[in-house]
C-alpha cells in the first residue's frame, strides 16, 4: 500500500459509519437508530434506567419502540464526526455526554450539539477532553446549552482565549459549574 493509503481508507470508512439513514430512524426510532450509529463508531451508551454500558453492536437490546432510551453516550476514541450528528435530533433523554479523544470532533460539531432542541433541553452534562481541533469558537458556542450544569474541558489546545471564552460561558450560563484541566 502507498503511504498514507491506508490512513485515507480509514477516513473514508470512518465516513460511511457516519452517514445518517434516515429510512432506519423512522423504522426503529431515533433511540435505536443513533446507539447503532454510535457503537459502529466505537462509543457507548447508556439507557435510561440501567447502570450497564452498552458496547455491543450485536447486543444491542430489542423491545418496542421507545422502550430503550438513550442517558448517557461515552464517544470515548470513537470516530463520530459531524455528518453523523443528525442522529442525536431525535434523542430527547441525553443528559450526559463524553467526547474524549474524538479525533473528527471540531467546533462545527460543538455548534451543532449547542442547536439541538431536545439536547438544549435534556443535556446536563458535557466532557470534552483531548479532542485536538476544538477551538474556543467550539466551545463558546455551548452557550446555547441553556440546562448544562456542568463543562469539564482538559487537555484541549486549540483554546487560546481562555480567560475572555469561560468568562463570556459563565455570563451565559450562571449555573454552569465550569471544571478545566488546561495548560
Amino acid at each position: 500500500l502507498p503511504p498514507g493509503s491506508c490512513r485515507t481508507f480509514w477516513g473514508w470508512l470512518n465516513a460511511v459509519f457516519n452517514k445518517v439513514d434516515h429510512e432506519r430512524i423512522r423504522a426503529v426510532g431515533p433511540d435505536r437508530a443513533a446507539s447503532e450509529w454510535l457503537l459502529r463508531c466505537g462509543a457507548l451508551v447508556r439507557y435510561q434506567g440501567s447502570p450497564r454500558w452498552q458496547q455491543d453492536y450485536n447486543g444491542l437490546p430489542t423491545g418496542p419502540l421507545g422502550k430503550y432510551r438513550i442517558e448517557a453516550i461515552n464517544a470515548t476514541d470513537s470516530c463520530i464526526m459531524y455528518r453523523g450528528f443528525d442522529y442525536l435530533d431525535g434523542l430527547e433523554h441525553v443528559t450526559d455526554i463524553k467526547l474524549e479523544k474524538c479525533m473528527y470532533i471540531q467546533d462545527e460539531c460543538l455548534q451543532r450539539l449547542s442547536e439541538t432542541s431536545n439536547l438544549q433541553k435534556s443535556l446536563r452534562r458535557l466532557e470534552i477532553i483531548s479532542c485536538g481541533n476544538v477551538t474556543d469558537k467550539g466551545i463558546l458556542a455551548l452557550h446555547k446549552l441553556a440546562n448544562l450544569q456542568y463543562l469539564y474541558l482538559s487537555d484541549l489546545p486549540g483554546i487560546r482565549q481562555k480567560e475572555t471564552t469561560f468568562r463570556v460561558l459563565q455570563q451565559a450560563l450562571p449555573n454552569l459549574e465550569l471544571e478545566l484541566d488546561l495548560e
